[in-house]
């Protein structure tokens, strides 16, 4: 574990002490060997599933490959940031770097801690650098509001999260998810009760987003600059699926009375949030609202928790976080280069960047889950288990599915096919650091096809 935290640690005086000509290729070169080295961690060969524990930390099949996720993003952060960030003074860069590692460091601590009180805390710390991002580095005046609808959606969801650990560690001494599991389920009969069960659950469904709780989402997507869309989507979404897996283990008796209206919102949410996809101009929206589908799907799969649907949560997080990721790179790179996120006004692009074309139609095709992709692999395991916990999940299951293929070819057909609008003029060349970019999020897309097992979590 700490031959990739403190590398990570070292990455911050790497920022500071780096010449300025050198910034962004040495902190690249030093984030890229952290990424590289933590692909170890997907070879999991204890019979136990923990292994590298420590006191406060340790891995299992279902941490593992979220922190290889993370650790794979930070230099593809890097990469997207360097041209908008140029223009910035030095410092200004420099601190940019800073709350990136920040970020990557609480995620890391937060996925691999054994104690929950420590998950909390790490849950929480994200806030603060993803907060100075957005409000800092954001496009518009917009990114203020933003900002404070990102804070208090989450601090109001997981206030209620620190109490109920509060009351757990008072009923059963200890907070540890390596004891918890053997402890006696408490008999949970009054009203009380119910509301503890809630408050644990709480702040993962507002951060996860499920619908009804996801204002703050597209809010703070549109407004965040690339590295914010991307550590957001991709990572920042998965804390809470994460943290319904590690807690649904002790709330087990209670879930299958008080489950139900949380399925049918999240899989509720998956035709609606699809429907608002099919009418959105905004690209970045459209992909930001693309997100909270594919996480109502995810939500449904804890939910019912069986192996299947776990299983299933943990592939779509995982193809869902490498797809969307690369879909704001590829709104990003649109841009930069037409200044407008309106889709009607930067279209028929294939004319001028065939090999980009084909980079989003590859994006594209995995957000609606093409066979044999895993984005695929996650949504059939949750549908399938959907459908064997109840038959009627069909419709919206279906529907949902439909809805998501329509607006991705939408996006796909709006940005590239047809002719080019006339006040594109200039169109500055794609650059090669913008294909190693897209080719570093879909070749291990591409790649988990052929072995899967990586990230299929407890049932490997």
């Amino acid at each position: 574990m700490l031959k990739i935290i403190i590398p990570t640690i070292m990455l911050i005086p790497t920022a500071w002490l780096s010449k300025p000509k050198t910034l962004w290729v040495t902190t690249l070169g030093h984030s890229l060997v952290i990424a590289l080295a933590s692909l170890t961690w997907l070879a999991n060969s204890s019979g136990t599933g923990w292994k590298n524990l420590s006191h406060m930390m340790a891995l299992d099949p279902l941490s593992s490959p979220l922190m290889v996720l993370t650790c794979w993003l930070l230099p593809l952060m890097i990469l997207a940031s360097q041209k908008h960030m140029n223009i910035e003074p030095m410092n200004r860069q420099r601190v940019y770097i800073t709350l990136l590692t920040f970020l990557q460091i609480f995620l890391i601590m937060a996925f691999s801690s054994t104690e929950l009180m420590l998950f909390y805390i790490m849950f929480e710390a994200t806030l603060i650098p993803t907060l100075i991002i957005i409000t800092r580095w954001g496009n518009q005046a917009e990114r203020l509001n933003a900002g404070t609808y990102f804070l208090f959606y989450t601090l109001a969801g997981s206030l209620p999260l620190l109490v109920a650990l509060l009351l757990l560690q008072n009923y059963t001494g200890t907070l540890s998810l390596l004891t918890l599991q053997y402890v006696p389920p408490a008999p949970l009969l009054s009203i009380a009760d119910k509301m503890w069960w809630a408050g644990c659950l709480l702040a993962f469904l507002v951060k996860m987003p499920l619908y009804g709780m996801h204002l703050w989402l597209p809010k703070a997507h549109v407004e965040a600059p690339i590295a914010g869309s991307m550590i957001l989507a991709a990572v920042l979404l998965k804390l809470g699926g994460y943290g319904m897996m590690r807690m649904m283990m002790i709330l087990e008796p209670l879930t299958k009375e008080l489950h139900y209206p949380f399925i049918i919102l999240a899989l509720w949410g998956v035709v609606m949030t699809g429907s608002i996809c099919l009418r959105q101009t905004d690209l970045k929206s459209l992909i930001a609202y693309s997100s909270v589908g594919h996480m109502g799907l995810v939500a449904g799969g804890i939910l019912i928790q069986t192996t299947w649907g776990f299983t299933g949560a943990l592939i779509l997080m995982i193809a869902h976080g490498l797809t969307s990721s690369a879909l704001f790179c590829l709104a990003n790179t649109n841009y930069e280069r037409t200044h407008s996120r309106t889709m009607v006004l930067a279209r028929g692009l294939q004319m001028a960047f065939p090999l980009m074309s084909a980079s989003w139609f590859l994006a594209s095709l995995a957000n609606l889950a093409l066979p044999p992709l895993p984005n695929l692999m996650g949504e059939l395991m949750i549908i399938t288990s959907l459908l064997s916990w109840s038959p009627w999940t069909i419709v919206l299951t279906g529907a949902g599915t439909l809805i998501t293929a329509s607006y991705s070819l939408h996006m796909f057909i709006m940005t590239q096919r047809g002719p080019m609008p006339n006040h594109l003029l200039l169109l500055e060349p794609s650059h090669t650091r913008e294909h190693l970019l897209i080719t570093l999020h879909l070749i291990p897309l591409l790649l988990l096809i052929t072995n899967p097992e990586l990230i299929w979590g407890w049932t490997s």
